[in-house]
């Protein structure tokens, strides 16, 4: 493989040649089932396989597909793989990386979705999921801090971070309207050539050791963008996604339970940028507010099942259309409700993800070095860390507080929290939780475990 890496005289669309499908194929499994961690221990997974230790792709392309990722609705390392595995071997290299990448995830959620819907209300159960949740508020106080650590690098930023957060959390401000704000801000301003707006380097900013790559830096013939190509991408996709959706519509109107979810999770896939845990902010205010499919603490409980689960943690939303279906089974039996409300979640969620890679890919393939589509990065990905800093405090009001109190007064409109009903033993185990992440550095999955035993020792002392 080095020799064909090496040689810079093989046309750009037979670099990849050297790669076999089934090869891939193996690799890109193996990355399913490794990506545990959230979207950033996913994304630096990716890297160390495909661009050091494969030498598949360079850093600088790796880093650009990664961009425009980010710059998506959806899941970013789901489309990440997508959009690799396209470049790789075309849109089937594509379908199968993306494709892969959130099975073992969707089979692992379906199987706990059943023993949850059968066993949730046991002790054990309750127990388990009870730590769950201490230790996932932990894990999402760390995703503010790591991504701040990354966006928040100016005042600029900061006050970026800041106004989404009041924004959202104050005034209710749609998540949707936060974001194009944020773009606009940062597109504008890259263009005028402010610094503040530089792009956002991945990678701790260090120089690439793998220079040249298999897939070389020229366009394969395939990525080529054409009207032509672009209209037939749109038509196979969009008609993938959106013939289960009226087909519900027509055959049993809105008030149908597959129906919401149909609509619901596919508008959620156009508008929820910024990555796993600002979707999450989205989902839990509607889901959970709105259509109240679930309570707090179960979307909760559903986290908790994603974050010990590879793939996406957005696969949580199969747990949504699962529950949410389940307790509105109609003539089915609940647990085929369930599976089928699972399954339409998922696939309204994620075959938009295809449908966004296939048909922009192409264009910004040709887009490498545009100063405002980096400006645009830099602000969203800000704007994000207030939306999950507000998604942590929405997390901690539901996990330390039995109850809380809705403020509705001079325009502001959120959830206060009741002291008198803090739980003490959730607010220890969310402690110790952080503390094992932050002070000691502790493995994701190890404190998840622990914290599940914690759970299941306080409830047998009849704590909860």
């Amino acid at each position: 493989m080095s020799g064909i890496a090496a040689n810079r005289n093989i046309p750009a669309q037979d670099h990849a040649h050297g790669i076999s499908f089934g090869e891939a194929f193996l690799v890109w499994s193996r990355i399913a089932l490794l990506s545990f961690g959230g979207p950033a221990g996913q994304i630096a997974m990716m890297h160390r396989i495909l661009v050091e230790e494969k030498n598949w792709i360079s850093e600088s392309r790796f880093l650009h597909a990664l961009n425009y990722c980010m710059l998506l609705p959806g899941p970013e390392a789901q489309q990440l793989a997508t959009y690799i595995g396209w470049l790789m071997h075309r849109t089937a290299g594509g379908i199968m990386a993306g494709g892969l990448f959130i099975l073992p995830g969707a089979i692992a959620i379906m199987g706990l979705s059943y023993i949850y819907a059968a066993f949730g209300n046991v002790s054990f159960v309750e127990g388990i999921f009870y730590g769950l949740k201490a230790a996932v508020l932990a894990i999402v106080i760390q995703a503010v801090v790591r991504v701040g650590k990354r966006a928040l690098r100016n005042p600029v930023m900061i006050g970026l971070a800041a106004i989404a957060f009041v924004a959202i959390f104050f005034f209710n401000v749609p998540f949707p309207v936060i974001i194009i704000a944020a773009g606009l801000i940062g597109f504008f301003g890259a263009r005028a050539g402010r610094p503040e707006f530089a792009a956002i380097q991945h990678g701790g900013g260090k120089k690439a050791a793998v220079v040249d790559s298999m897939l070389g830096d020229e366009l394969p013939d395939h990525i080529r963008p054409t009207v032509s190509r672009a209209l037939k991408v749109s038509a196979v996709w969009l008609l993938l996604w959106l013939t289960p959706v009226a087909a519900l519509l027509i055959a049993f109107g809105q008030a149908n339970v597959f129906s919401q979810i149909a609509i619901f999770f596919s508008k959620m896939a156009m508008v929820t940028f910024g990555g796993a845990y600002a979707v999450l902010a989205y989902v839990a205010q509607q889901a959970v507010e709105n259509y109240q499919w679930l309570q707090p603490r179960e979307m909760l409980d559903g986290l908790g099942m994603a974050e010990t689960t590879p793939g996406p943690l957005i696969m949580v939303l199969q747990f949504v259309g699962f529950m949410a279906a389940f307790r509105d089974a109609g003539t089915l039996s609940p647990m085929l409700a369930g599976t089928l409300g699972g399954l339409l979640a998922t696939w309204v969620t994620f075959t938009p993800c295809f449908l966004w890679i296939f048909l922009g890919a192409p264009f910004i393939e040709g887009m490498r070095d545009n100063k405002g589509l980096a400006g645009a990065l830099s602000a969203i990905t800000a704007a994000v860390v207030g939306v999950i800093l507000n998604l942590s405090i929405w997390f901690a009001l539901h996990t330390v507080f039995r109850q809380t109190a809705p403020v509705r007064t001079w325009g502001l409109s959120f959830d206060a929290p009741v002291w008198s009903s803090i739980d003490i033993a959730a607010l220890a185990l969310a402690i110790a939780a952080a503390t094992a992440i932050f002070r000691f550095n502790a493995e994701i999955l190890t404190v998840l475990a622990a914290s599940c035993g914690a759970g299941l020792l306080v409830r047998s002392m009849g704590v909860i």
